[in-house]
């Protein structure tokens, strides 16, 4: 059965690979201290979730899981794999395999540094420079790459030569997140002041996740808000 995917920047996509449990899944994890258990979630079960939400009742929303096989560049996973409580990460491993010579991001629009966001970034770069800043990052990218590969050709080991691959190259990975877990995600890599390329995937995450855990993953990034 093909799993659901979206496509993400130039290259990349995220992909539902699995998931564990649905709403009712929270609710009768909540239930349980009562011995108690439903066969089916109904509004009293909606009410109950956003009670457990809006009071940080979080257990149970970690008793759901979901599996995504993301591809993305590094960058990338450097602000995501921050994200460590109650989820897990394997990437793909450069010992193990050669990297492609044309598997790195390639931006549409280079934009500014901002003026007092330290970290961050807006508007884009002026017309006149946009075409010399896209030949020197091509030429970064193609020359590392092109380094990389001699290297290989030169018999370096696959772990060492990797060293000089750029940080928008792309990788993979498979992320299982708890439900909360992947909730704090999107509160967090959906917000204005994270890093765009970052938002793009967070809101494809949450594309996935919302069909399956509709009224939990509302409740959880309502409480995630106030």
């Amino acid at each position: 059965m093909t799993q659901p995917e979206i496509p993400v920047l130039d290259r990349g996509f995220v992909r539902l690979v699995d998931h564990m449990g649905t709403d009712l899944t929270v609710v009768n994890a909540a239930r349980v201290s009562f011995g108690k258990r439903k066969e089916s979630f109904d509004d009293k079960d909606a009410l109950l979730v956003d009670y457990l939400a809006d009071h940080e009742h979080t257990a149970p929303f970690r008793h759901a899981y979901l599996t995504f096989h993301v591809k993305a560049p590094i960058f990338v996973f450097r602000q995501w794999m921050k994200h460590r409580i109650a989820s897990d990460f394997n990437e793909i491993s450069g010992r193990y395999v050669e990297f492609r010579e044309d598997e790195y991001f390639v931006p549409e629009a280079f934009r500014l540094q901002a003026k007092v966001n330290k970290q961050g970034s807006e508007g884009e770069l002026p017309p006149e420079h946009r075409k010399a800043a896209m030949m020197a990052y091509l030429e970064a990218c193609r020359t590392s790459v092109a380094q990389y590969k001699q290297l290989i050709e030169l018999g370096v080991c696959r772990e060492q030569a990797r060293c000089v691959l750029p940080l928008g190259l792309y990788s993979e990975v498979y992320w299982t997140a708890s439900l909360q877990a992947v909730a704090h995600f999107l509160h967090l890599r959906l917000d204005s002041h994270a890093q765009w390329e970052i938002r793009q995937y967070a809101q494809a995450v949450k594309t996935l996740t919302e069909p399956l855990f509709p009224r939990s993953l509302d409740a959880l990034m309502k409480a995630e808000k106030s």
